[in-house]
């Protein structure tokens, strides 16, 4: 058999799907099933007043209506799981229905349960509710101000946490060359995944047990929160996340909406489903980024930067989701230096509450909001000393023979070339050949311009003692049973949870590279707390770098009894034994050999195994990382600007990327473009807004701008490959990528384009009214019907 492990396979999951008939969870029916309907404050903060549900429990079908006050008795606090050291964390407290305040547009106030799901929404626009409106507050700078409006009466000034790292990088910036300033504003996006969320949830009254189907990235996480919130022993509660349709972090935390249907299925001792409609996406399902960011530069005039320093408002909304503290503090303030030997630097973070959705990890989650900043700086700070930026990058970039580098904040950078990225990234480019175009395009009033993006980030996270360190509740290993049937055909049980990206596949190839086995005759199970051993879920690229690590192990452990299983059939010592693409053979005799399915059907019949030996033939393993692993590469984006319009178009795009082994390119390869769409949408297209008073103003895909493939042109993309030390495999991770580095490429080359005017930064997104406004402003070309 063929290498597998390299080979472009096409995605296994994708036979079902594509035939529609993959099953998600708005697709389970259950006999006597109900439908829940959630009753949502239009206010983003207000005192309730009065919750009526008489007229609601009159409505046809309606069976039961319920309120805060019901469940406060019965149903705990939501909880945070990550509470950041040396940060002095205040968690306000978050119940799944409010009782007497409502903190951000769409709080849920009163489920209503009925027989269909047009009946559960009549019954919720009978609910009378009456509200006191009080002032609110949506971004985190003016959260932080004196006189801001609470969002909870005992936190004072919004500050749910206030965390810092680094040295002390005054005396740097005191004696200086250079000093670069500049203010960021990471906007806020809505993750809007396929798939809108759902739970369906079950109540088994002779066992006492209930079953959750739900749209989650991390069922055993979700079992172990739920089980705290509701009261319900961990062994009496099942999670299954079957298929899902997309998630981007938005499926990792433990919402209001499961907690509500679990406890209304135990409470009525019917079934209940709860599946979000998409405006409801928009108000109650985790944003993403965020962040007001003071960033200052301190460099020599020749270009070497000496120390970064950040100050951040990170917008938290009104309460503490799942995994929100640790974004914009360990998986951003840790690597605010980026791919540079910037020798000092500092990151201080205040974590705000605003009167806003709940803000978790989005595609990135930290890496994204740091790589825009350092990216940007370098970008400004060689404007700043009059050299190319390409010149800086180059004097800045930690060197290939200084791995492991440990960056200013003690992070340990495994393995990387980064100007083998850069150097591959300017073959497909020809710099000087577009500098010269640039030059000539301007002469004729025309503005095209180009961006990099030299990138690294931090993903596959652990181990599990510095997940305690840095105040995650909970482990960051993976589980993986490798089971061998009989006749040879494999079943793998794995704690991670893939939705979407086609670890089905990548999982099975591994196996299939291992154990000499077809991939076809594997099959990949997961997302099932009842079949599966406990797990960690997957984000923040852990999926392939632990999931497949622990499946590796397993695999080894199956190899190791198979191979005791050979030796004692051939009549020859253990040590005698080699495996080869699926065959046990004798050392120097190739034809006395045994199959692995010949070993693996012995194992079963036992009718001849070496003393002591049990039947059966599975391994378990559990894998703990032993680091981090650090992704990185070089992107570049060539855009042109319409002066007249402020139209930018995405001319060109080019990533190179290493993301260590690569085990199916045509996956990576996915990863890597839908990873740029996300991160360009950012940059030019998406972007949430919310009013005075807190009202979402970009609540549906008529006021929020989601990317479209005709606004793209065809990415061209190459990889090199710098395997990480770090895990068996020599994988890193390439989830995030291109979410990471295509932002401020493109920021960074539409800046390149409007050089010309003076311009040096905007607020993304770069819409083509705000690149006109700013052309304008600085007596640029313009038309007199433009301006009306």
């Amino acid at each position: 058999m063929a290498d597998v492990i390299g080979s472009a396979l096409k995605r296994h999951e994708d036979v079902r799907l594509i035939r529609g008939k993959g099953q998600y969870t708005d697709d389970i029916k259950l006999p006597g099933m109900l439908y829940a309907g959630i009753v949502r404050s239009p206010h983003a903060h207000a005192r309730l007043v009065k919750v009526d549900v008489s007229r609601a429990l009159k409505m046809p079908g309606v069976v039961a209506a319920f309120t805060g006050a019901d469940l406060k008795d019965e149903v705990g606090f939501i909880p945070t799981a990550w509470i950041p050291p040396d940060s002095d964390m205040k968690m306000p407290p978050h119940p799944a229905l409010a009782v007497d305040m409502v903190r951000y547009q769409g709080d849920g106030v009163a489920v209503v349960i009925a027989q269909t799901p047009a009946q559960a929404r009549d019954g919720v626009d009978a609910v009378e509710v009456e509200y006191e409106s009080l002032p609110a507050v949506t971004n985190p700078f003016a959260a932080a101000q004196e006189g801001a409006p609470l969002v909870h009466e005992d936190i004072a000034g919004n500050v749910a946490f206030h965390w810092k790292v680094g040295g002390d990088v005054e005396e740097i910036f005191n004696r200086a060359e250079v000093v670069v300033r500049q203010e960021f504003r990471q906007q806020r996006l809505v993750p809007n995944a396929m798939e809108p969320r759902s739970a369906v949830a079950q109540w088994n009254p002779a066992t006492e047990e209930l079953t959750l189907w739900a749209t989650t990235q991390n069922p055993h996480i979700h079992r172990l929160l739920m089980s705290g919130i509701l009261g319900i022993p961990e062994h009496k509660l099942r999670v299954v996340a079957i298929d899902v349709g997309g998630a981007f972090g938005s499926k990792i935390s433990c919402y209001p909406d499961e907690i509500i249907v679990s406890w209304a299925a135990r409470r009525l001792n019917r079934p209940v489903k709860w599946t979000e409609t998409r405006t409801e996406n928009f108000t109650v399902t985790s944003h993403g980024r965020d962040h007001v960011q003071e960033v200052a530069l301190a460099g020599t005039k020749d270009g070497h930067i000496e120390a970064i320093r950040v100050k951040t408002y990170a917008n938290l909304g009104a309460y503490l989701s799942t995994a929100a503290p640790g974004v914009p503090t360990i998986l951003f303030g840790l690597i605010v230096n980026g791919a540079y030997a910037i020798p000092e630097a500092s990151a201080e973070v205040y974590g705000m509450l605003t009167h806003t959705t709940p803000v978790d990890a989005y595609r990135g989650a930290g890496r994204p909001e740091a790589t825009f900043l350092v990216e940007r700086m370098v970008d400004l700070y060689a404007h700043a000393i009059n050299k190319d930026p390409l010149e800086v990058r180059n004097i800045n970039l930690i060197p290939a023979e200084a791995f492991p580098y440990t960056n200013p904040f003690g992070l340990q950078y495994d393995s990387g070339n980064y100007q083998g990225a850069l150097a591959k990234a300017l073959e497909i480019v020809d710099y000087a050949a577009f500098r010269r175009e640039q030059e000539n395009l301007r002469q004729q009033g025309k503005y095209i311009g180009i961006g990099f993006s030299t990138y690294v980030e931090m993903c596959g996270l652990g181990p599990s003692e510095v997940a305690g360190a840095v105040g995650f509740q909970g482990g960051l290993w993976e589980s993986a049973t490798v089971r061998v049937h009989p006749t040879g055909k494999v079943t793998v049980f794995t704690g991670a949870s893939p939705h979407g990206q086609g670890e089905e596949t990548t999982f099975a190839q591994i196996v299939a590279q291992e154990l000499g086995v077809p991939p076809e005759d594997i099959e990949v199970v997961h997302g099932d707390t009842s079949k599966i051993a406990m797990g960690w879920g997957t984000y923040g690229s852990r999926t392939t770098v632990v999931g497949g690590a622990a499946i590796h192990l397993a695999d080894q452990k199956v190899i190791a009894k198979a191979r005791k299983i050979a030796a004692h059939k051939l009549e020859v010592g253990e040590d005698d034994v080699e495996f080869e693409q699926g065959i046990f053979s004798v050392k120097g005799l190739p034809a006395r050999a045994v199959t692995f399915q010949e070993a693996a059907l012995d194992a079963y019949l036992a009718w001849s195994l070496p003393a002591g030996m049990e039947p059966a033939l599975e391994g378990t393993a559990f894998y703990n990382p032993e680091n981090f692993t650090y992704p990185f590469g070089t992107h570049i984006a060539i855009v042109s600007v319409d002066p007249d319009t402020g139209d930018v178009e995405l001319m060109r795009y080019v990533a190179v990327d290493d993301v260590g082994v690569v085990i199916n390119p045509m996956l990576v390869e996915g990863q890597i473009h839908g990873g740029l769409v996300q991160g360009i949408g950012q940059a030019l297209y998406e972007g949430v807004e919310y009013d005075t008073n807190g009202q979402l103003m970009t609540g549906s895909f008529l006021d929020y701008a989601m990317p479209k493939a005709r606004f793209f042109p065809k990415f061209e993309t190459a990889h090199t490959t710098t395997p990480s030390p770090h895990n068996p495999l020599g994988v890193k991770g390439v989830g995030e990528t291109g979410a990471i580095a295509s932002t401020p490429a493109v920021v960074n080359a539409v800046m390149d384009a409007l050089a010309p005017f003076g311009i040096q930064d905007l607020p993304m997104p770069l819409t083509p009214r705000k690149v006109w406004q700013a052309i304008a402003s600085k007596g640029g070309h313009m038309h007199v019907h433009d301006a009306i």
